[in-house]
């Protein structure tokens, strides 16, 4: 049961990851999820930057202590992502890219907003109109 969990733990763990890089496009739809994104984006360039502890990978080593397995070697990221899913030597880029992503999805996300709440003040039926 626990590897079963610790499995579960570390799927989840990778959808908050995806949250975290991706979620910001999801306000482009529903323009107040970017408070709860926000809130996800800074929680994970804080663990990233400083030594805090995530509170998954903090489940998931409870789950793996209890088959008698050590911690995560290195924490979540450099167990599962680090040197698996690219190279260590891209770790600056990839940083730079997900930043560049997270700033579009933000930058389109307020566009959008904008252009609803344009559309809003603007008599007629509410709808969106394309720009042209």
């Amino acid at each position: 049961m626990a590897q079963t969990l610790a499995t579960l733990t570390a799927a989840i763990h990778f959808i908050a990851l995806a949250y975290i890089g991706l979620g910001g496009f999801l306000a482009w739809r529903w323009p107040k999820s970017i408070f709860v994104h926000m809130f996800f984006a800074l929680w994970g360039v804080l663990v990233v930057t400083f030594p805090l502890p995530c509170p998954l990978t903090s489940v998931e080593n409870y789950f793996r202590q209890l088959q008698g397995l050590g911690d995560l070697p290195g924490g979540f990221n450099e167990y599962y992502i680090y040197g698996v899913l690219f190279p260590d030597r891209l770790l600056p880029l990839v940083a730079v890219l997900a930043f560049a992503i997270l700033a579009f999805s933000y930058v389109g996300a307020y566009l959008r907003w904008r252009q609803r709440r344009a559309g809003a003040n603007e008599p007629g039926d509410g709808m969106l109109r394309p720009a042209g």
